[in-house]
């Protein structure tokens, strides 16, 4: 009688979510998978987040031109860099070259996650204790980024990491905006005065509206100014966040052809909307006609 194959009964007995040759041991240590490899609920739904966000990735990755060193990527805001290690470990590890740059203020989750990437042998991802402005100064990173990700970066974060993608020459970006303040703090100003001046203003005469006034015309400046430097810009929703409010995915792909309109629209509504004294700095490359 012919003897059975032996059966690997720990990969036998893992959830179909967790895909071939994905490191058991990393979702473990993420807490995606219990110590009997097993997932509840909450984690069910965390990992179907991250595989969702990855694919968006994993397709920008696939795009870049091929390289002596391979591809270059930087996620900011990476907290326990749950994101950094699934691209690492789905994509990085197999392609055997290019870095992942993990950047957290937080220095505990940057040690942290610098143990976890020693234990399983994820050589080429480095953790940096900085914060998005502090990093397009570092000399810890390289002069050029290919793909620059920011997730739930909260309120000008966002900004800083679109500053370090256009200073890297990033040729994509991944962001999903989180609490933009900036703008609604500024709508403040001086609103009674506003509401005289304008019916716009009762857009945001009451708090819950210039917050959700504030989110929405942030990103949609966001958006006009990476047009105005050259990237095609998406603007999509993150399906499968369903817990978050925070929901807003914009791509950018680079392609060189700056639009001058972008950046005219986005000057024309800080006039608009009254905050042009307030916001203008924080477009530089549009407020200074020399700099387009």
């Amino acid at each position: 009688m012919k003897k059975r194959p032996a059966i690997d009964t720990m990969a036998s007995a893992l959830p179909p979510e967790v895909r071939p040759g994905q490191s058991v041991e990393l979702l473990k240590e993420l807490h995606i998978l219990t110590r009997e490899g097993k997932l509840n609920q909450d984690s069910r739904r965390k990992l179907k987040q991250v595989y969702h966000l990855f694919q968006f990735i994993d397709k920008l990755l696939k795009e870049l031109p091929a390289s002596g060193t391979g591809p270059t990527l930087a996620d900011h805001g990476a907290g326990k860099s749950y994101l950094g290690f699934i691209i690492y470990d789905l994509f990085f590890k197999a392609l055997g070259q290019g870095t992942i740059y993990g950047i957290e203020t937080r220095s505990e989750l940057v040690e942290s996650s610098r143990q976890l990437a020693e234990r399983l042998g994820f050589d080429r991802m480095q953790f940096l204790n900085l914060s998005v402005a502090e990093s397009a100064q570092s000399d810890a990173l390289p002069a050029q980024i290919d793909v620059v990700t920011a997730l739930h970066a909260c309120d000008t974060a966002t900004d800083d990491a679109i500053a370090f993608g256009l200073q890297k020459k990033a040729q994509y970006m991944v962001l999903v905006p989180c609490c933009q303040a900036e703008l609604a703090r500024a709508l403040n100003q001086n609103k009674a005065l506003n509401l005289q001046r304008t019916p716009l203003a009762e857009l945001w005469r009451h708090p819950l509206h210039t917050r959700e006034v504030g989110s929405q015309l942030t990103n949609v400046l966001r958006c006009l100014y990476l047009e105005s430097q050259g990237y095609a810009v998406t603007v999509t929703e993150l399906v499968g966040w369903e817990h978050s409010m925070k929901n807003e995915l914009i791509l950018a792909k680079y392609t060189g052809q700056k639009k001058r309109a972008s950046g005219e629209r986005l000057l024309a509504l800080l006039q608009e909307f009254w905050v042009e004294a307030l916001m203008g700095g924080r477009y530089p490359l549009v407020a200074r006609p020399e700099a387009v």
